[in-house]
């Protein structure tokens, strides 16, 4: 029987003005490659895609947003039939708690902004989610790498988590990168590691391995 995916790809954009906003780096390279992995290995795929610079994977649907409020709806949407959801897009954690209809304009003075937290998706769908699904987070650390993981995996209640460095220093190549270093971690002690690879072959690796978890559930 075919598997139904679910993944979440790239960064969010969370608006100050109709011209400015808040993100990150994320490339959306590793989803993206995912996706093909995934689509490659006779999975049925959605693919959820915040703003990036990548064709879409042949086969795949690709459902592309640009907030975290939009990235959430369509997760949702989505959640309940698929069998394994993969979550690698970078969402923005705040965003600006007022946004003007109209651009701001330059002064001399200093700009104060007001954030506000973003709907947490990998947590939200954890708490609704079924036995039988298998969900699959990223933990892009700088710090800590393993440790933050694993208590992502507890407090969002997933099965893996895939840990990755990034921001600066040895193995730190997740962001915009086409390489990547991972950590493949399970709450049932789970602990595999793979890399320094192209995101393609971790892409078919971690496919593989999800592939595995999944089919022992």
């Amino acid at each position: 029987m075919s598997l139904r995916c679910l993944i979440t790809a790239g960064p969010t954009r969370e608006f100050f003005d109709p011209v400015r906003y808040i993100s990150n780096p994320s490339s959306g390279k590793m989803g993206y490659a995912l996706a093909a992995a995934a689509g490659d290995a006779g999975w049925s795929v959605d693919l959820v895609s915040g703003p990036v610079s990548l064709r879409e994977p042949e086969g795949v649907i690709l459902y592309p947003v640009v907030t975290g409020e939009d990235m959430f709806n369509q997760v949702d949407a989505l959640f309940g039939p698929c069998d394994i959801l993969i979550k690698t897009a970078a969402v923005c954690d705040f965003r600006p708690k007022e946004r003007s209809s109209t651009k701001v304009k330059k002064t001399g003075a200093g700009m104060t902004v007001e954030f506000e937290p973003v709907r947490d998706i990998l947590k939200a769908m954890g708490e609704r989610r079924r036995a039988d699904q298998t969900l699959v987070g990223f933990a892009a650390e700088t710090n800590d790498i393993e440790a933050y993981a694993m208590r992502k995996l507890e407090e969002k209640h997933l099965d893996l988590v895939v840990a990755n460095r990034v921001g600066g220093g040895r193995g730190a190549n997740a962001f915009e990168s086409d390489d990547n270093t991972v950590v493949l971690l399970g709450r049932n002690g789970l602990r595999k590691a793979f890399g320094p690879a192209p995101k393609t072959e971790v892409a078919k690796w971690l496919i593989g391995e999800i592939a595995a978890f999944h089919a022992a559930k």
